[in-house]
């Protein structure tokens, strides 16, 4: 009888125990039959542009890891295997594309304390001045707001969250096979509201320094 009752309470146990080791090791890739956009823990980060500035023609391999998971979801040049291609010093790859291109999901850690609310009406002087804070230049700030300004319509202000090089590095590795002497990384994660918000703590920027061979890249997360 004892044998019995502590198999019968074993089972809810061993139950509870499954749970928890699921949740504690739930990753943000989605199952094969899942047909949703997004999983519930992801976070997708759209457009990043990857613009390489070489101080002589070189071959490059490229190539994306997602060490908290994750996966890249659309890429230009198709991503196979990593990014194989030819840079010439002005930044043309393949003697096709400024730059390359990709958009991926992985988990959701982007911060949210440090940033800007701006009004929409502000939003292209805004990312103009930012951006060449940071230490973006000509077509890499004009691709921006070109692509951005039109599609951050719908609401009245908009708080801008930076997310830098540290952060970035911790969910999307990105290996050259010729490491950059300078490598600038940048996403903006964006939200809407129609009402003022709370002010936001002001980040420090760092002066990013555009000699020698070096990349940029920026991307958005829209929230």
């Amino acid at each position: 009888m004892k044998i019995r009752i502590m198999n019968f309470l074993g089972l809810p146990i061993l139950f509870i125990i499954y749970l928890i080791i699921t949740v504690l090791f739930q990753s943000c890739s989605k199952p094969e039959d899942d047909i949703d956009d997004e999983c519930d823990t992801c976070a997708t980060v759209y457009k990043p542009n990857i613009y390489i500035h070489p101080i002589e023609k070189m071959q490059l391999n490229v190539e994306l890891s997602f060490p908290m998971g994750g996966e890249i979801i659309i890429s230009i040049p198709e991503y196979v295997n990593g990014w194989n291609f030819i840079v010439d010093t002005n930044g043309l790859i393949d003697d096709t594309y400024s730059y390359l291109f990709y958009e991926s999901t992985q988990p959701d850690i982007w911060q949210r304390t440090h940033g800007w609310t701006i009004n929409a009406s502000e939003l292209d002087l805004f990312f103009r001045e930012n951006m060449t804070e940071y230490g973006f230049y000509g077509q890499e700030i004009n691709d921006f707001t070109d692509y951005w300004i039109p599609r951050l319509d719908e609401y009245i202000f908009y708080s801008i969250y930076p997310q830098t090089k540290r952060l970035i590095n911790d969910v999307i590795e990105l290996n050259f096979s010729e490491q950059p002497d300078n490598l600038l990384r940048l996403f903006y994660v964006i939200k809407g509201h129609n009402q003022l918000q709370d002010k936001l703590i002001e980040p420090t920027i760092d002066n990013f320094k555009r000699e020698e061979y070096f990349a940029t890249e920026w991307g958005v997360i829209i929230k």
